[in-house]
């Protein structure tokens, strides 16, 4: 599973690093809070690589891509992602996107919604009450030693300066400790069809994957019997449930044919 391009391209400021794969309809897979483009797409891109154009992106601070000093905001990495397909001369693709990565191509279709043609929002929020019970109190005590040691390995590993994996988690901490609630009109704004997907155990409640479908007309809705994203990927463990990872992939590519 080789990229057939990747690299850097300046952006709002920042070298951001990207990778393709395939080739089809473009689809722009955007990874979550402290992670990397395989290490929350790898389960992903292996089975679809032979059916659509791929285009996995690492956002501000994370993996390879450069470091910004200031809070990082969904807006902002909605408008780095935009601006990256212009330099790829991308003019209209779908999008993936996981947990923070989710709430981000909500606003790309908020914001930039001529480059949507479909979202498939994985196990995002919106609002703090949507959030499982205790998980913000939790956030305002987060110490860099509680963030998973597999996101600290990965990290190295695409990166190995220390100070820039504690901006990171700096960074990632303060946009959950200081998240305000988004008007309902961010989701009635969306044009393009979407496809909202859950665990029945993630870190946010089901109801709140629903009120967000509800939310966008004309989209659909899988709440799976899942923890947080291994529904596509693999467990902190390593662990993998291949059966639950294919039904859930063939269940986005037949929305993504519609």
């Amino acid at each position: 599973m080789d990229p057939k391009e990747k690299g850097y391209k300046q952006v709002n400021g920042i070298r951001m690093y990207y990778e393709i794969y395939g080739e089809g309809e473009p689809l722009v897979l955007i990874h979550g809070g402290g992670s990397s483009i395989l290490y929350d797409f790898r389960e992903v891109i292996a089975r679809l690589e032979s059916k659509f154009q791929l285009i996995g992106v690492d956002l501000q601070n994370h993996g390879r891509s450069d470091h910004r000093y200031v809070p990082e905001t969904f807006e902002q990495d909605a408008d780095d992602v935009a601006a990256l397909l212009g330099e790829l001369h991308i003019a209209k693709a779908s999008f993936w996107g996981f947990s923070n990565g989710g709430s981000t191509v909500m606003q790309i279709a908020h914001r930039h919604p001529g480059i949507v043609d479909k979202l498939v929002v994985a196990s995002a929020f919106y609002k703090r009450n949507g959030m499982i019970d205790g998980f913000f109190e939790g956030m305002q005590e987060a110490t860099f030693d509680s963030m998973p040691e597999p996101f600290k390995i990965n990290f190295l590993s695409l990166n190995p300066d220390f100070s820039k994996l504690e901006n990171l988690f700096d960074k990632d901490c303060k946009r959950m400790q200081t998240f305000e609630d988004w008007d309902d009109e961010v989701l009635t704004s969306i044009q393009s069809p979407a496809l909202f997907i859950s665990g029945d155990k993630d870190v946010m409640k089901p109801e709140h994957t629903l009120a967000m479908w509800r939310l966008v007309k004309g989209s659909q809705v899988m709440i799976l019997p899942a923890t947080h994203g291994i529904y596509m990927m693999a467990d902190f463990d390593g662990s993998l449930d291949t059966n639950l990872i294919d039904f859930t992939v063939k269940e986005v590519e037949k929305f993504l044919n519609l």
